[in-house]
């Protein structure tokens, strides 16, 4: 496997991750197969994937649930560990932590190393901003419950820097993109 240090995090992660969004299924999206799901998810740590995704919406919750145990029995100390904050859920500041609490709990896990606001648009951005998104994730990564925070995109790129710009601490961004066009 080769390896690339992931930003300014000073990480060495595979250049290939695996993504949990498509884990296999017993015919429902949201019906994992977690006898191949974990017999993948440990084949590819095995063979030097280190870098695994995952959010709370993934397969309707279980993508999370699934990966928390196919990292038990040590394999959870392998890899750096990434989820997503589903920010169009959040209503009130409270929701930063009963989500994460939640998602820590599914991944069996007390914290992880990297968490993305997920799917920011204008909407959702404005929303978490305002309810003090950047200083509830300080707060957290000083208690350790994740070590970085960056987000994932999904709208026009205006609002793009409007988001890059209100924080110098990004330590990633994921975006939605088409290299054929």
């Amino acid at each position: 496997m080769n390896y690339r240090t992931f930003g300014r995090t000073g990480w060495q992660v595979s250049r290939l991750g695996l993504g949990c969004m498509r884990l296999p299924t017993l015919g429902s999206h949201d019906t994992v197969d977690e006898r191949h799901a974990l017999r993948l998810i440990r084949r590819a740590i095995d063979g030097g994937v280190n870098y695994v995704d995952t959010a709370w919406g993934y397969h309707g919750g279980a993508s999370e649930r699934v990966l928390g145990t196919a990292l038990a029995d040590g394999y959870r100390e392998r890899v750096k560990l990434v989820t997503k904050l589903p920010s169009w859920r959040v209503k009130q500041a409270t929701d930063f932590d009963g989500h994460l609490d939640e998602q820590l709990a599914r991944l069996r896990t007390d914290h992880v190393d990297l968490y993305l606001l997920h799917a920011l648009d204008k909407k959702s951005w404005s929303t978490v901003r305002d309810l003090g998104v950047l200083a509830w994730a300080e707060r957290a990564i000083s208690s350790g419950r994740f070590s970085f925070l960056g987000f994932s995109f999904h709208d026009e790129y205006d609002v793009f820097t409007e988001i890059v710009d209100a924080w110098d601490r990004w330590a990633a961004c994921m975006v939605q993109y088409n290299y054929m066009f």
